[in-house]
């Protein structure tokens, strides 16, 4: 039997070591500066790879990272299950619920901010392919479906990131921004697989285009319904039956392997398998938050670094840079998605400037056109040069969304919540025990100040509070609306002993419930934004608890705090 010898086993350990350690340093040191980790990783991959080891150093570079021999085969064989992983962690972020529940507003920018880039990317291959370094004998409809493709999925992870650092997250441009961003990565993930499958099915796998493409689709419905169910069956009762979180992580791994493995027989990149069962899992309530974490840290910190660190041994970034090809696709990238996302969300009812922040937070691109340029030089469907600015494009666009953002929203603030709030509306003694009687309690009370009806004003809170939960940390809740023909912004904040399940990340039931009505036309990023940095601490929260009066409520929102 063939194994390997004394000698390549220590390159693989050496390289491998190599890799993850340059790796969580640059990465470490990139988020010093407030930059993604990824940027870290990917420079300290170039700084392994051809473009600076490999030419001054080529004989190290040779040893630790060959292109041919058992060596390569392995690190080729990490670097799929680095990948494989990976792609299960964003498919668990994909919360399928949530896009559904948005509605008109978010089905409006999923719908053109994929549209519209998709075009742009797709006509652009039509007219330019050699140009755009199309590979040699690739069919031009392939090659253009895979252009529309890559630049029109948006990066999860790091659109997250951005609206969490710039305390957006919970507001309603929010919360549409990630239902879109999850709809984007879902349809693009589908389509790449077909476009894998249209190109050139696995050798091996006996399975034509039409066949291929039928077995995608297939998969993806057969998981996101019957395996979704049946995963929601089984989790339970592995809990029930075997050590946590041993259990349920050996089950989640294995199923992610196996479904990597049959979309390799189906004749497309085992990510798709990996993604798709990602995203029936996270549909689980029976999922964990902690078991989630477990499955989040293990992959960020071991399998993405040594991933993405490889994206540098690929190519030499200096030689294959091509300052046109990758300007026209920065350029193109931009334009497609921050009119397409933002020309949806305009049409969806929101202000100019929120719809400009939602196209904004939607161009923000990372490890997907990584890995979709990985897959596509691989098959050979793209060159060196499309690699590239392929790469660079995602880079770019991941670092220039947040200051875009944070100097469009950022401005004078109009109002404030400590400003808004009244003794009128401050309720110590909440009476109602479930949400909806909690919420109609207190719009009854803030509703007649401003000339308006409750029944009307429930009913604007609850149906937002059907599309997103409201339920903070800490014991806090700020269900929102904005509610047409209101003359100023309204605050209302309730107490109550009992604790109302709002569906908070923490499981906690809110005993604060801080309720933000906004007129029409007026933007609801100032007061969220204001709520979310002083409820952020739990310090702020129990001491607002602790208030028996206005005057001692606004003297905990007053206080410093330690």
């Amino acid at each position: 039997m063939d194994h390997l010898a004394a000698h390549d086993v220590m390159v693989v350990f050496l390289a491998l070591a190599a890799l993850l350690a340059s790796a969580k340093f640059a990465g470490e040191l990139v988020k010093k500066f407030n930059q993604p980790s990824v940027l870290g990783e990917i420079i300290a991959g170039i700084l392994l790879g051809p473009t600076v080891l490999g030419r001054y150093q080529p004989t190290v570079y040779a040893l630790l990272f060959p292109h041919t021999g058992p060596v390569a085969l392995v690190l080729d064989g990490i670097i799929a299950i680095s990948v494989v992983f990976f792609l299960l962690t964003a498919g668990i972020e994909t919360d399928l619920a949530s896009i559904f529940r948005q509605g008109k507003s978010a089905l409006l920018v999923s719908s053109f901010g994929m549209v519209i880039p998709f075009g742009f990317g797709f006509l652009s291959a039509q007219v330019f392919p050699q140009f755009l370094s199309a590979g040699e004998g690739t069919n031009p409809i392939v090659f253009a479906l895979f252009m529309g493709t890559a630049l029109s999925i948006s990066a999860l992870p790091v659109v997250a990131r951005i609206l969490i650092d710039l305390e957006l997250l919970r507001t309603e441009m929010g919360t549409i921004v990630m239902s879109s961003a999850m709809f984007d990565d879902l349809v693009g993930w589908i389509l790449f697989g077909l476009v894998l499958g249209m190109m050139n099915p696995r050798a091996g796998t006996g399975h034509s285009a039409p066949h291929t493409i039928i077995l995608v689709l297939s998969f993806a419905v057969l998981m996101l319904t019957v395996g979704r169910w049946l995963i929601h069956t089984i989790l339970p009762f592995i809990q029930a039956h075997t050590t946590w979180p041993g259990g349920v992580l050996g089950f989640i791994f294995s199923l992610t392997l196996a479904a990597a493995a049959f979309a390799e027989y189906a004749g497309i990149h085992a990510v798709f398998g990996a993604f798709i069962t990602g995203a029936a899992v996270g549909e689980s309530p029976h999922l964990r938050e902690r078991t989630s974490e477990h499955i989040h840290q293990i992959v960020t910190n071991v399998f993405a670094p040594l991933f993405f660190a490889s994206i540098g041994l690929h190519t030499n970034f200096v030689t294959n840079f091509h300052a046109g090809v990758t300007f026209f696709i920065i350029g193109i990238a931009c334009l497609g998605k921050i009119l397409g996302a933002g020309w949806g969300a305009r049409l969806g009812g929101m202000d100019l400037r929120t719809s400009i922040g939602v196209g904004l937070a939607m161009n923000a691109r990372g490890a997907m056109e990584m890995i979709l340029g990985i897959l596509a030089l691989q098959a050979g469907l793209i060159r060196e040069p499309m690699f590239v600015a392929l790469v660079v494009m995602a880079l770019v666009t991941s670092l220039i969304s947040a200051p875009a953002i944070r100097i469009l929203v950022k401005r004078k603030k109009s109002v404030s919540l400590k400003e808004i709030v009244s003794g009128d509306l401050f309720l110590a003694n909440l009476r109602g025990d479930t949400k909806n009687g909690v919420l109609q309690e207190m719009c009854s009370v803030a509703a007649p100040l401003v000339g308006n009806a409750p029944e009307r004003c429930f009913r604007l809170v609850s149906e937002r509070e059907r599309v997103t939960s409201s339920g903070w940390r800490f014991g806090v809740a700020v269900p929102y609306a904005r509610v047409n023909g209101l003359s100023r912004p309204i605050v209302a904040i309730g107490r109550t002993e009992k604790g109302i399940d709002f569906d908070s990340r923490d499981g906690r039931p809110a005993k604060l419930i801080v309720l933000i009505l906004t007129p029409d036309n007026q933007s609801q990023h100032d007061l969220l934004a204001d709520a979310g940095q002083l409820f952020s601490h739990k310090e702020v929260v129990d001491r607002a608890l602790a208030a028996n009066s206005f005057v001692e409520l606004l003297a905990a929102l007053n206080a410093p705090v330690k």
